[in-house]
Order: C-alpha cells, then structure tokens, then sequence
C-alpha cells in the first residue's frame, strides 16, 4: 500500500487516481501530524510526501518516520513545487528521501519510479522475511543441539545408574554408548554379548527391532565373562524419534532367570498338580456313578418289601382289627409310617436321577406350566388357589427336569398355604443382560430371570442356606408331610442347567424363588 501525504485535497486526488489506475492500493493523508498516526497503525510499501505543509513539513516527517524501528527501510519520495532548489534537494535525500521529484512533474515518469521503488520494497520486506526465518531456524537449531546435548547426557546418567545392561545405538543399530552392567557380558563396546547356541543372536535381535521400526522385545539367553551358565534375559528396544523419524534407539537387557526358572518349575508343578486333579475328577465321577447307581438299586430295592408291609398291615386292619379300636389305630401309624418311607424312597430315586441331562432342547416354558398345572388341577380347585402366569419365553432345556422344578416349587406353594388366607400363586419371568440376581431387564439379554411368588406362610430367611439342602425342613412332619428333598432337587436341576436360584421370604406373608437360567445352553456364560 503507498501512502500519499499532502495538504491539499486536489493534490492527493490527481496522484491517488492516477496510482488506483495502475492497480495499487492507496491510502492518503493531509498533515505530517496525520500521516505519522497512518504509519504507526498500518504497514507501507512506499510514502509519496510534500515538503510544504503547515505543522510539520515533509522533512521534517520523514526524519520521524526513519527514526522509528519498523519504518525507518520504508521508501519516501518527496515532491515539491517550491522547494526546488539544490539546498532543498539535498535536505531531503538526508533526512531519508530516496528520490526528490520538483513539481510539476510527467506522471509517467512519477509512475515509473513509484513501479520500480514499491517493486524493490517489496523485494526488500521478502529478503527481510527470509533473514528473519533464518535467523530464527539459527536459533531454534542451536536451541535443539543444546536441548538434544542435554538430554543426551541425562540420558547416559540415567543408563548409567540402572542396575539392567543399558546401551544406546544410531539409527542403522551401532553402539554409541553402554553402561558398566555392560562389561559383566562383554569387554569391548563394539562386542555383543554372545547368546545360546542355535538362539537369536543380539545383532539379529537389532536388526529385527530396526525392521519393525517401533517398540521390539525378545527373550534371549547370554552368558557372563566369569561364568559358563546361559542366563534368561528380556531384550528391549525403545526407539527415539524426531519429526517422526527415528534417530537413535535405547536398549536395555533385565535379568530375569530366577524369575524365569521359577515359572518354570511352577508350571511342571501346576502340569502334575493338574493331572492329579484329573485323575482324582476321574475317580470322583466314577464314585459318583456307583454312589447314584447304589442309591438307585438300593431305593429300588427296597420298595418291593415296602410294598408288602403296605400290603399286608392294610390286609390285616381290614380283617383282623375291625373289632379293636386301638389295635386299628397302631396299625393305621405302620401304614402312614410306610407311606412316608414310600415317598422318601422316590424322592431319593428323583434325586439320585438328576445328574447332566442327556439332552437340551429349545422348550416352550409356557407348555410345560400349563401340563403341571392340568396335572394339579384338582389339589387347586381343593385349596381355592389363583395362579397367575405370564408369557415365559422359550428357553433351551431339558424338558422332563425343568417340569420338575415348577411341579415342586407349586406344589410347596400350596402345601405350605395359610389357613385364613387364599392362596395366591404368582408366575413371571423377563430376560436379563447378566447371570445375576441384580441384572438389569434386557429384551436381547443371555439369561432368563423366572419369578415364582406366593403369598404362603413363608420363612425366616436366616434358614435360606437350609432350605436347598436335602433332608432339611423347617416345619414339622406333623403340620406339613414331605420329605426334604423337593427343594434340593430343584437347586441340583438348576445347578445341571448352569442357573442360579435363590428364595426371599418372610413368616407369614409368603415366599419368593428367583431362578436365573441361560436361554441357550451353548453359548459361552460369562
């Protein structure tokens, strides 16, 4: 931008229109007052500037402007139609002018010069520039090798006062420094430590390192100078970068052959340990097998004289006591007493039945309740009860055992129904996102949540450990028959099914069974 400094109105104008034809940018000012606030605030390529003008004249400006740090390069071209003589001209080249043009003057040879001084100013402000950028790279790079220097030497203090083999190499992998550890392993810089036969050597483990250009570790096995025994180390290449090129790498070996023998013979142990507990699994399931085969046999076995000692105390009731009362009454005890050794007898064969089913199969849930409930229609019309059930999803099972567990938690719910009150049994289930009694609703969820709610004469849940344990009960034979079993039952169907149950309750307002169960069996449990 040129600025045009003058106090006459009609002097500018001539001179700006005939600069603005040529493309140049133009900014004007009528005092040296004036034109020294322009030049303060704005950036120009050249000054055009009359010597007469009332305050200060031109000289005078262009002193002020050349005594200033960021315009004293700042071309000026003084004109003048009265100062013309020699005294005058001379003045104003001093005072900082680089040419004086007397008035009136040929605008193209005014144009020419002002091409050529705005041209060279340019030329001027771009070398400067470059001087400048230059001048500050100087700096920058004397800067980064003093910076570099010092890190370098933290560095080498730092390796130096580690207890691990440390060194340091050029970008192409030759060593420039080590650390004393070093020479427990080598006794010349420029010589590796030398690794086990037929193992990496350290130059390939370099030249890998240089290869993947970033972070390299390797296990290697070097020997010291005093000693003949190969020791496990861990090898680790760390690249230094600069302007995402690398420029040196730092390596360090870390002794770790106590370490490395000792998971050594921790893992033959856990390999032994683990084929004893193998061995003793195998034994186990065979146990097992004979435990569940002798408690079928012998619960089998034991129903034929059960059977006949039913048989037989009936027979004689009927044909022998009918005329002595008591004789009736004790006889009436042997039959009940062999009606619960019948009932325990079966459920001992139930429980003994329920090992890992043979298969699962995709079950409708809703099915199964509503056969069970066909089956007890009678003892729920006998109670009065209400059973509510809710659309329960298809869930991959076996189908006989988890009939079992809804046949035994219903039924445990009406037969343990208060007298005064209605029974009320309550079915729902939603799926959940985790295997957790505290998960969180999920329509894509894993696992099934299965609620079974009465409203029965519940339970003290300090007894809840008890109640999934077979042969446990918590009210007596003579206000509740049953065996105990049910409920361990229920808890092993559940266990084969990879489940969870549990149970909230409290004494005389009824109980609650959570069940958790997978929707499908195969696919991996978290």
């Amino acid at each position: 931008m040129i600025l045009i400094v003058d106090d006459r109105q009609e002097n500018i104008y001539s001179l700006q229109k005939i600069l603005e034809l040529n493309h140049f940018e133009v900014d004007s000012a009528t005092s040296g007052e004036d034109a020294l606030k322009k030049i303060l605030k704005n950036t120009y390529e050249l000054i055009i500037l009359d010597v007469q003008m009332p305050g200060m004249d031109g000289f005078e400006v262009a002193e002020t402007i050349k005594g200033y740090s960021r315009t004293k390069d700042v071309p000026i071209i003084f004109l003048s139609a009265v100062n013309i003589e020699k005294k005058f001209i001379t003045r104003g080249y001093t005072s900082g002018g680089i040419d004086y043009i007397a008035k009136p003057f040929d605008p193209d040879i005014l144009l020419l010069k002002v091409k050529t001084f705005y041209r060279l100013q340019q030329q001027t402000n771009e070398l400067n520039a470059i001087h400048k950028a230059l001048r500050e790279e100087i700096e920058f790079r004397k800067q980064a090798e003093s910076d570099l220097s010092q890190s370098v030497e933290e560095l080498h203090s730092i390796l130096q006062s580690i207890p691990q083999i440390a060194f340091t190499a050029n970008a192409g992998g030759a060593i420039e420094f080590i650390n004393q550890h070093w020479y427990t392993y080598s006794r010349d810089k420029n010589v590796l430590p030398k690794t086990a036969p037929g193992e990496l050597s350290v130059s390939d483990c370099i030249r890998e390192a240089i290869g993947n250009a970033g972070s390299y570790v390797a296990e290697v096995r070097i020997r010291p100078l005093e000693a003949g025994e190969y020791r496990f180390h861990t090898l680790t290449m760390t690249p230094i970068r600069k302007h995402d090129k690398i420029v040196k790498w730092v390596g360090m070996f870390t002794d770790i052959h106590e370490q490395k023998t000792a998971n050594q013979l921790l893992e033959q142990r856990v390999a032994e340990r683990t084929l004893q507990l193998q061995n003793s699994n195998y034994e186990l399931e065979a146990t097992n097998h004979e435990l569940q085969q002798f408690a079928y046999i012998a619960s089998h076995d034991l129903k034929e004289p059960l059977r006949k000692i039913h048989f037989f105390s009936d027979l004689i009731k009927n044909r022998h006591l009918k005329n002595n009362t008591d004789a009736m009454a004790d006889m009436d005890k042997i039959i009940r007493s062999s009606e619960r050794m019948r009932s325990l007898i079966m459920d001992i064969l139930d429980y003994s039945r329920v090992s890992l089913p043979e298969h699962f199969e995709v079950t409708d849930i809703n099915s199964v309740v509503n056969d069970i409930l066909a089956d007890m229609e009678m003892l729920i019309t006998e109670k009065n009860a209400t059973v509510q059930v809710a659309t329960l999803p298809a869930l991959e099972v076996n189908r006989s055992q988890i009939r079992q567990v809804f046949q035994n938690i219903v039924s445990n719910a009406l037969k343990f129904s208060r007298e005064a009150a209605t029974p009320v049994i309550d079915i729902k289930a939603w799926l959940v996102k985790e295997k957790s009694f505290q998960a969180q609703a999920d329509e894509g969820g894993r696992y099934c949540r299965i609620e079974i709610m009465d409203n029965g004469i519940g339970f003290n849940e300090k007894y809840l450990d008890k109640i999934f344990v077979i042969f446990q009960r918590l009210n007596s034979r003579e206000e509740y028959e049953g065996t105990g079993i049910g409920l361990a039952i229920v808890k092993k169907i559940v266990d084969t099914h990879k489940g969870l149950i549990t149970a909230e309750s409290e004494e005389g307002t009824g109980s609650k069974f959570i069940i958790v169960l997978p929707v499908y069996q195969n696919e991996p449990l978290t």
